[in-house]
C-alpha cells in the first residue's frame, strides 16, 4: 500500500485517541519550555543590566551629603554570600524568559485546546494571545512605573537613624509580585468581553455588577500594592476604568447580536422569562349520575 493511503485521516472535530492527546501535550509542553530555555540563556548576557533596571526604582543612599541621604527615605542595596549574585542572575533571567516567551507558550496552550473548540471560539482565542500579551506587558511596565513612587513611602516608615538594607532579592521579589498582579488586573476587560462573545454573560448583567466590581477591585488593590494610598488609587482607577469599558463593548456586541438576529436575545445556557399569566379554561363536560349510564348494576 502507498505510504500516502496509510496516512491517517484527521478527525473534523478534532477527536483523538487518549495517547495522541499525550503525545500532542508532550511536544507543546516541550516547545514551550525549548522557547522559555533559549531566551533565558540570552538573557544571561544581560543579566547584569536587567538586574541595574529592576534595580533602579530604590532610592539609593550614595553619599551622605546628598538630598536623598537625608532622613529614612533611602536605602543601601545589598547582597549576602558568594553565591548570592549568580543565584539571582538566575533568577532575573528565568524572570525574562518566561516573560518573553509568552506569546510562544500562548500560542501552544492555544494549539493544544482548539481542537475542541468550535469555529467562533477559535476567532476568540486567537484574540486571547493577541490582546491578552499587550494587555499584560502594559500591567507589568505600568507596575514598575509605580515603584519609584511606592518605594520611597515604605521606606519612611523606618525608625530614626536606622540605616536600611535592602537585597537584590527584595527588589526583585516585589517587583515581580507586583508586575504579575497588575498584569492579570489588566485582564479583566478581556476575560469579561470573552464571556459576553462567548454567550456566558450579557452587557446589561455585566453593568448590574458595578457597585460590587468597583469594591472588589478596591480590595484587591489594598491587598496587592504597598501600604500607601497612592499605590491603591493608580491601581483601581485604570482597572475600573477597563471594566467599564469592557462593559460598555459587551452592550455594544448585544445591541449588535439583537440588530442582526432579533430573536438572538438569550444564550442557549440562558433562561427566559416564563409567563405566568393564568388563562380560563373550558367548562367540563357533565358527568351523568349513578344509574344512568345505560347499565344495569351487575353490569
Amino acid at each position: 500500500m502507498p505510504k500516502a493511503a496509510q496516512k491517517k485521516v484527521k478527525d473534523p472535530e478534532g477527536r483523538m485517541p487518549l495517547t495522541e492527546h499525550l503525545r500532542e501535550l508532550r511536544n507543546r509542553l516541550a516547545i514551550s519550555v525549548l522557547a522559555v530555555v533559549v531566551i533565558t540563556i540570552v538573557a544571561l548576557f544581560f543579566a547584569k543590566s536587567i538586574m541595574n533596571f529592576i534595580t533602579e526604582p530604590l532610592p539609593k543612599c550614595l553619599e551622605a551629603d546628598t538630598p536623598d541621604a537625608t532622613g529614612s527615605r533611602c536605602a543601601t542595596l545589598m547582597q549576602s554570600g558568594l553565591t548570592s549574585p549568580f543565584a539571582t542572575y538566575i533568577k532575573i533571567s528565568l524572570m525574562v524568559g518566561f516573560v518573553l516567551a509568552s506569546p510562544v507558550w500562548l500560542y501552544q496552550a492555544w494549539g493544544f485546546m482548539a481542537p475542541g473548540l468550535h469555529r467562533n471560539e477559535k476567532k476568540y482565542t486567537r484574540a486571547v494571545v493577541a490582546v491578552g500579551v499587550p494587555l499584560f506587558l502594559f500591567g507589568a511596565y505600568f507596575a514598575y512605573w509605580l515603584l519609584p513612587r511606592a518605594i520611597p513611602v515604605l521606606l519612611s516608615f523606618s525608625a530614626d537613624g536606622a540605616e536600611n538594607l535592602v537585597s537584590v532579592d527584595d527588589i526583585l521579589d516585589i517587583t515581580v509580585r507586583m508586575a504579575v498582579a497588575f498584569g492579570f488586573a489588566f485582564e479583566l476587560p478581556l476575560l469579561l468581553v470573552m464571556l459576553n462573545l462567548g454567550g456566558v454573560v450579557s452587557g446589561k448583567r455585566m453593568l448590574g455588577w458595578w457597585r460590587g466590581m468597583v469594591v472588589g477591585i478596591a480590595v484587591f488593590a489594598a491587598a496587592i500594592t504597598p501600604t500607601d494610598l497612592m499605590s491603591m488609587i493608580a491601581l483601581q482607577v485604570p482597572v475600573t476604568g477597563l471594566y467599564f469599558l469592557a462593559t460598555g463593548i459587551s452592550l455594544l456586541n448585544d445591541w449588535r447580536r439583537r440588530r442582526k438576529d432579533p430573536e438572538a436575545e438569550l444564550s442557549d445556557d440562558e433562561a427566559s422569562d416564563l409567563d405566568l399569566t393564568p388563562s380560563s379554561i373550558d367548562r367540563p363536560d357533565d358527568i351523568p349520575p349513578p344509574g344512568r349510564t345505560g347499565y344495569d348494576d351487575a353490569t
